[in-house]
């Protein structure tokens, strides 16, 4: 039985433009001697940036950051190629993502800067595998998942430029309104585009706009994409860590045996303005060394093998798809 584990989303990048930050900080979930215990050999950096002043500076400067990655000893850009259940190996691979496409283009910046800027960010990561093109708020793009907007005509041009490059959309801060927009105009323009939510759970086990309603789950299994679980307790339940396993549960009985991944949501909590949330994650599932533990369990409740299609191999199907279409 096989336990190695792929993580679709954490946020080192952004918690490493913080002066001082280091690799080793264990007040960080998705830290490196985390991410060694628990035995992660695909780790996705999400390049996060607000919708505000000054967001693109933000996602060059991470950008940047993950090329440094690539130089440190413990890291190695991951391709199709690679070979995840390598004992041998030491290494975590990486690839790059865009949370919030305010990352390379402003409110009031120009497309053709803003695609510029995006080319300059694949350079520097050598591959994107996913974009989110909103945060929790409304951009020029469409409606993150706390407004009601919509794909804009921005939105429509943003996936009409990356249509071809092998790039995947991700669902997990969308509106409900924007993500079934991206899903109609892929259909209707005829795209050959991958989709998935990379870090989030189901709206029928908790109520959260952040959670997936049925029907988008039920696309995404359709569109052959991946559902990645995350940690944080507003998606799980604020009192009840058990009912992490109860979404596990529910998004098997749609039928997303082949759909179901994780994507932790790690990130720098410890200076969060809203105390109210404190602490953001269950100890069960507060950091990247917890997912032997998980799987342990995954087996125990499912079955070794729905285990290890949640821990690495739905998502390595998919990242393999992606960047071999």
């Amino acid at each position: 039985m096989n336990e190695f584990n792929i993580d679709l989303h954490c946020d080192l990048l952004y918690y490493l433009l913080r002066p001082g930050s280091r690799l080793d900080d264990r007040q960080l979930g998705c830290s490196l001697p985390y991410l060694k215990e628990g035995n992660v050999k695909l780790q996705i950096m999400a390049i996060y940036s607000a919708t505000q002043k000054n967001s693109v500076d933000e996602g060059i400067k991470q950008s940047k950051l993950f090329a440094d990655l690539l130089n440190h000893k413990d890291f190695v850009l991951f391709d199709s190629h690679n070979d995840i259940h390598s004992e041998n190996s030491s290494q975590i691979g990486i690839l790059a993502s865009v949370e919030n496409a305010s990352a390379f283009c402003e409110e009031d910046m120009d497309l053709e800067t803003g695609f510029e800027n995006l080319e300059t960010i694949i350079s520097n990561t050598q591959k994107i595998l996913y974009i989110g093109i909103t945060h929790h708020s409304e951009n020029r793009f469409g409606g993150g998942n706390n407004s009601e907007a919509g794909l804009k005509d921005d939105g429509k041009i943003l996936i009409d430029y990356i249509a071809d490059k092998k790039i995947a959309i991700d669902l997990a801060h969308t509106s409900d309104q924007l993500a079934y927009g991206i899903l109609n105009y892929i259909d209707q323009k005829n795209y050959k585009i991958h989709v998935l939510a990379s870090h989030s759970n189901y709206r029928s086990v908790y109520k959260n706009n952040r959670n997936l309603p049925d029907e988008l789950v039920k696309e995404l299994i359709e569109r052959e994409g991946l559902i990645g679980l995350n940690f944080i307790k507003d998606y799980i339940d604020h009192h009840v860590p058990e009912r992490l396993y109860e979404h596990i549960e529910y998004g098997l009985s749609l039928g997303a045996e082949n759909n179901i991944a994780y994507g932790g949501d790690f990130f720098f909590d410890k200076e969060h303005p809203d105390r109210s949330r404190y602490p953001f994650f269950f100890d069960e599932f507060g950091s990247a060394a917890t997912y032997p533990s998980i799987n342990r369990r995954l087996a125990e409740d499912f079955s070794p093998e729905i285990m290890e299609k949640i821990s690495h191999k739905n998502a390595l199907n998919f990242i393999r798809n992606v960047m071999s279409f």
